[in-house]
This record gives C-alpha cells, structure tokens and sequence, in this order.
C-alpha cells in the first residue's frame, strides 16, 4: 500500500506533511534507504548508448542524472565511447581541462594504449560496456567521487606492465622517475633539507655553485614553486626525499 500524507494540525490550520521516500530495493532484494545522491552527467556521440546508460542509472537512488543543461553541476561524468578514438579523445580533454567532475570512461573496446591514453586525459574509472550493468556503474560512481580510482583487474594489470615499460626503457635511461625529478636533483634537495647551504652542497657533490644554483632553479621553475623552501616542502610532502 503506498504512504499516504500525514496530517497535522498546527498553528490553527492544517498543515500536510510529506510522505518519507520509500526504500529501495536491489536485484538481490535488499533495502537501501536513500541519502545524498551523487550529481551525474553521462556524455557520449552515440545517442542510443548514452540513452542505454542513462536508462539504468535513473532508478538508483545513489544518483541523480543530470540533463544537459545542468552538466556543469556533476560530481562524475561518464563518457561512453566505442573506443579510446578521436571524438572520445576530444571530449575527455574538454572535461579534464575544465576539472569541474571526476570522469568514468564506459568503452566497448580498449588495447594497452587507450588505458595510458585514458589515465593520460584524468579518467579515473573504466569499465566495459558488456560490464556496465547497474550496481557496476553505481560502485564505480561513488569510487570516482569519493576520488578513488576503478579498473578491472585485468586492465590494472596492463597498466602497470605499461608503466613498468616506460619506466625501464624511457625514464631510467635518461636519470628520470615518474615524480619528473632527477636523481641529482633530487640528491640536491636532500641536502637542502638538511641544511646545507649551496657552497656546502657543490663541495659534497663535486659541482660548481653555479650548476647547484642553476639545478634549483630547475626544479623550481618546471615545478612552478616559488622558492628552494617550496622545493623542499614539496619533496618532502610527496615522499621523494
């Protein structure tokens, strides 16, 4: 039987009190009783696909779909594309340029390079087409909103062979890590932080002055921080030294 209103009287008329939402309940049976939903925006070329997905996540009550118009207010967007190709491409640059959501990739086909490509343009959730069913696409949602990545094991895997590659046959051969640090410079910061004034620092590492100063500089300047103190806090906070 559905709730019906409640009346009460109050302050000499009558005042009609809404009915609390009703619960809702999964395939499996359980009860979920409704919170804050989660803002989604779902984008894509292909009319019929983002219709499809659109379809599934409308009843949950974890989420609210958005319509066009209020795009600009979602938490996560998800982009459903055939593969990692141009027009997906296009789009994901767009939304990674505005960091307005977290986005989720929805693709149908996917090789080691559209993964790199993927992670490369902020996606932080993929997941299959032939995988997209409703409480995946909701458990992916909340990870990406709570700024939790999602892969499928196996697409986890040929992530980390990939970067595993470009690790060994790219960035080692040039005195590189994934941090954009080299060695020496991260050898330099080190001393820094330990007090080391730039005179101290060239005597113990056999450098001039000048290329202690000029590594400095460096660092500062790629990294956009504005002095050695900021070089070293950075260091420090993103574990390098």
């Amino acid at each position: 039987m559905n709730a019906q209103p409640e009346i009460t009287i109050g302050a000499g008329r009558l005042a009609q009190r809404p009915a609390p939402p009703r619960p809702h309940a999964n395939d499996r049976g359980d009860i979920r009783v409704p919170s804050s939903r989660i803002r989604v925006a779902v984008e894509g070329s292909d009319v019929i696909s983002r219709a499809g997905l659109i379809g599934q996540l409308r009843p949950r009550p974890e989420v609210r779909v958005l319509d066009g118009t209020e795009a600009g207010q979602a938490e996560v967007t998800l982009v459903v594309a055939d593969g990692v190709d141009e027009p997906a491409l296009r789009m994901l640059r767009t939304l990674h340029r505005s960091g307005q959501s977290a986005v989720v990739l929805v693709v149908a086909d996917l090789d080691d390079a559209g993964v790199i490509t993927a992670a490369e343009h902020g996606v932080v959730g993929i997941v299959r087409r032939t995988e997209a069913h409703p409480d995946r696409l909701v458990t992916t949602i909340r990870a990406a909103a709570t700024g939790d990545g999602s892969l499928a094991p196996d697409l986890l895997g040929r992530l980390l062979n990939q970067v595993g590659a470009l690790q060994r046959h790219v960035l080692t051969p040039r005195g590189l890590a994934f941090n954009g640090l080299h060695d020496r410079e991260i050898e330099v910061l080190r001393l820094v932080a330990d007090g080391y004034d730039t005179r101290e620092i060239a005597a113990k590492l056999s450098y001039s002055q000048r290329t202690i100063k000029h590594i400095l500089h460096n660092v500062t300047t790629r990294l956009c921080l504005r002095n050695r103190c900021h070089a070293v806090a950075y260091a420090l906070r993103n574990g390098l030294i």
